[in-house]
Formats: C-alpha cells, structure tokens, sequence
C-alpha cells in the first residue's frame, strides 16, 4: 500500500479496551470508532492437540522443537525468542531465531552431553545464541539447520538489516550487552559479529532503515530510553553516533501516562559512553532530559516510520504501541495505542507488519497469550493463541511471498509456520 494516512486522522477502538490513532505506516485505518471484533479470518477454533488455537481454514506446522538435532551436530537450543525471515537461494526461505539462554542454561543450550563451545563462541560458558532453520519456499518443509552464533547471553529479540539477522543481548552481565549481526548465509557456526557502536545496555530490538542505514533499538528496563544510532556516513554503517529519544519541552518525560494521538516533537541526545563498564547507558541519556519508557520491546519499520511496544506502560501497565516518525535530526513521536483492559491486550512484545498492511503482534503475559492483529479499518482481533501453556509467544514474522506466518513458543521450545487464506494468497501447496 503506497498511500500515507494523515498523522491527525483518529482512530479509537470501542469498549476504552484499546485506545489507538491511525498510522501513517503501511496501515491505513479509517475515522471511525469500531468495536472489538473477531477479524477478517473468524474466531479462533480450539486446537484437538491443544497446540496452537487458529481460525478455521488456517492450519500449522512445527518445524523444529527444541532438543532436535540440527544437521551441525549440535541440538536445538530452548526458549526460542525473536526471529527474522529471509529469502535464500534454491527456492528456500530462511529463518534466523534467537534464543533467549545464560549460562545457567546448559540443560536447554546447544551443546549434547560432551559437547564443547566451539571456538568460535562470544563466551563459552553462556548458552544464548542464533539457530538458522531453512525450509522449502514452496511448502515451508524443513531442509536444515545449524548453530550460527554461540556463547552469547540471553538473546532476546532483534530485527531486520541490510547485512542479515540484528539479535540483541537482554543482559549486561560482564561482555555482554551488545547486538550482533548474523548473515541469513551463515551454514555453520560463524564468528561473532559485535557492533559496539550500538550501545551495552539491556537490549530487546532493532531495526534499521535500509535507506539511511539508521538504526532503532529499544531497551527492556522499565526506566528505559528508545535510542538510534546514526551513521556518520552511509556507506560506513557502524561507525557513528548512538542518541537517545528525548521530548522537546518535556524534560525526561515518562511516556508511561501519555494519551492516544497528540504527536509530540523530538530531539535526540547523545550518549557519550556507549560502551560503559557499568550499565548505565539510560542514565547517560536521562541525565540529558531523554524520555523514559516502561520496557521497550518489539519494532518495525514501514515507510520510514518506526512502531515499537512497551510493554508495561499505560494505565493498565499492560502495554503502548508508540510510533516515530524520523524527519532529519526532528521529528515527530505519538502514543497510538494503549491497553486499559488485558483481555484486549496484555503486554505486547515482539510485533510485525503483515504484507498486505495490518499490524502483527505476539504477548508475553501471564494470563494466557495471544497472536493479535490490529486490522485497517480499526479492530483489533485474535488471530492465534497458545493453547498448550501460559508461556510466550515470540518471533512473530511473515515469509517474504505472504503465504506463511511463522512464530515462537518460548517455554514449549517450539517453532511454527502457519499457513491459510491469508489476504492475496491463492490456495497452494504448504
């Protein structure tokens, strides 16, 4: 969809569960108030092997489990966290997939009884890292998988970039903290690839715009900040300035109380110690008036807007939807959504655009999570829900044709594609 929708147009779903604005993104929601509804595809039918619950017509399948061996000879690592879809060569499709491990965590890591740290691991004694699953562009069946990245510690979310899979470190615990940047071509296990220059802090995500080779990070502390990291030149895409988001005219503001719409002009500070021994990158960027924000997690970027979730904030503590809209060093941030009811949303975390537009959203709350979409014409709806356990949904992204959304379920070590009549698809083989 090429057409922007006007930052001013308001939208707000009924019943005070969801408060939301339209986004001049990729999404192009109406004027109207609409009610909280079942969706385009339907409510969600109970799953007979209490998996994953989907509305009729849409189907899954599991492509790995955690413990499997992986064609490396290593096994698949638990708690698979964020995840990036890449095209790949000879008619596959490639997943890049966290997997948010420590070193207490050996019993749930890559390494089967005997097995060493490979040399080329960040920290060998941590069990965090990126598996690689290919699978048939076709019919999403498995081809292989392999380790990546090894030794790094609690790998959480990340995101997309020109150079491959940003996944991000949720621990700042002696060389940890950092993003590392993992090639959708990595087949086998590869040496870390650590760009300091965006920053040591708890990191959750990223993302970049290819055009400006900018980078968009967020930060799970519930005095957190929301950061950039801007080249000082393109064609040397790390090497330049981390800053963090600040409020003109409101000093440090905690963006925790803020109301839907009301877009508010922004600033960006700089962090001068990126890369401190102690973990305060934040306090760094508050000491400078930056605006703080209750755990920051899932980003995406559509037309060079940025959407990002924090997942405690608003009244309810049960999550904001926030959007930036970069101009050169301005620009522009508003609240566009909010939660005052956990049954409508209950703490967003990683979240996606889908091809044809609406916005992709996966929980991590403690009442039983959900798939919920946000559609163009203002609902918000369940599109999938993890019947199995309480644990978190993650990972949540699209294959590059639209045919498949693929996810996470962290605690039952499990990785989805599901397939289905998802807007512009013609029936076919997956």
């Amino acid at each position: 969809m090429q057409r922007r929708v006007p930052r001013r147009s308001f939208l707000r779903f009924g019943g005070a569960a969801v408060a939301t604005l339209a986004l001049p993104f990729s999404l192009i929601f109406s004027r109207k108030t609409q009610p909280r509804a079942v969706g385009r595809f339907g409510p969600l039918a109970r799953d007979p092997a209490g998996i994953l619950d989907l509305p009729a017509g849409f189907t899954y399948r599991i492509l790995e489990r955690a413990g499997a061996d992986m064609d490396d000879g290593y096994r698949v690592p638990g708690r698979p966290d964020g995840m990036g879809c890449f095209p790949g060569p000879d008619g596959t499709v490639v997943l890049l997939r966290n997997h948010e491990n420590g070193p207490a965590d050996r019993a749930i890591g890559p390494y089967k009884a005997g097995q060493s740290a490979p040399a080329e691991a960040y920290d060998a004694a941590s069990m965090g890292g990126v598996t690689r699953l290919v699978l048939d562009a076709a019919t999403f069946a498995r081809r292989s998988s392999n380790l990546v990245l090894a030794g790094t510690n609690r790998n959480c979310a990340g995101g997309p970039s020109p150079w491959g899979w940003l996944t991000c470190e949720e621990n700042v615990d002696a060389r940890h903290g950092y993003v590392f940047v993992c090639p959708a071509t990595a087949s086998r296990v590869a040496p870390p690839q650590r760009l300091t220059g965006y920053g040591r802090f708890y990191h959750e995500a990223a993302v970049v715009d290819p055009a400006t080779r900018v980078a968009y990070l967020t930060e799970d502390r519930t005095d957190g900040c929301f950061y950039r990291f801007k080249p000082a030149d393109p064609a040397a895409p790390f090497q330049g300035k981390l800053q963090a988001l600040g409020v003109v005219g409101e000093r440090g503001v905690d963006t925790s109380g803020w109301a839907p719409g009301h877009p508010r002009e922004i600033a960006w500070v700089d962090i001068d110690d990126p890369d401190p021994k102690d973990d305060t990158v934040r306090k760094q960027g508050r000491a400078k008036g930056a605006a703080v924000f209750r755990r920051g997690e899932g980003i995406c970027l559509s037309q060079g807007a940025v959407c990002f979730s924090a997942t405690t904030g608003g009244p309810a503590g049960a999550g904001q939807i926030f959007q930036v809209v970069p101009e050169g060093d301005g620009g522009t941030i508003e609240l566009l959504a909010h939660a005052t009811d956990r049954d409508a949303l209950d703490m967003p975390d990683n979240i996606t655009i889908a091809p044809w537009g609406e916005l992709f959203l996966v929980e991590d709350g403690p009442l039983g999570n959900f798939v919920r979409g946000l559609t163009v014409d203002g609902q918000v709806f369940d599109f999938a829900h993890n019947a199995r356990s309480l644990g978190e949904l993650a990972g949540v992204c699209f294959s590059p044709d639209g045919r498949a959304l693929f996810l996470n379920m962290q605690e039952d070590g499990l990785t989805l594609a599901v397939t289905g009549p998802f807007p512009g698809v013609a029936a076919g083989p997956g």
